[in-house]
């Protein structure tokens, strides 16, 4: 059985992510498969769309499951997790490529709030590791 070196490094990279990684990998993923689904529903492969459209329903419920809600920003991120999970089944339904754009749209504004965000931390970290080294 021969293995695929991408996929070999594809799953080590997943094995050795931080969890804000990971979070990047899923909006990632999320966003890759409506991307996908949108090809497929213009192509009108309604099995291939909907089981995609799923993938993306399924990334963004576990963002949903797995919420802090201690934190403020929860309330906001669970609207807008509800409102995107709602237009995904809209365009799911109807098979209509412009409903799952909007959706990806937030996705992928999400996404980049979120590495910007991994950004800001790590650039905070170094400013913190540089004070510390110059005490």
């Amino acid at each position: 059985m021969t293995s695929n070196p991408y996929i070999k490094i594809k799953s080590n990279s997943i094995m050795t992510a931080s969890p804000q990684e990971l979070t990047l990998m899923l909006y990632d993923g999320a966003i890759k498969f409506g991307n996908q689904a949108k090809v497929a529903m213009v192509d009108n492969d309604i099995e291939k769309s909907h089981n995609l459209v799923m993938r993306v329903q399924d990334i963004i419920e576990e963002f949903q499951a797995t919420l802090d809600k201690s934190y403020e920003v929860a309330t906001g991120l669970e609207l807008m997790y509800d409102y995107i999970s709602r237009r995904l089944t809209e365009a799911n339904m109807v098979k209509d490529p412009e409903i799952l754009e909007e959706a990806i749209g937030f996705i992928r504004d999400l996404r980049n709030t979120w590495k910007e965000a991994m950004q800001l931390t790590k650039q905070g970290e170094s400013i913190g590791n540089l004070k510390t080294k110059a005490q």
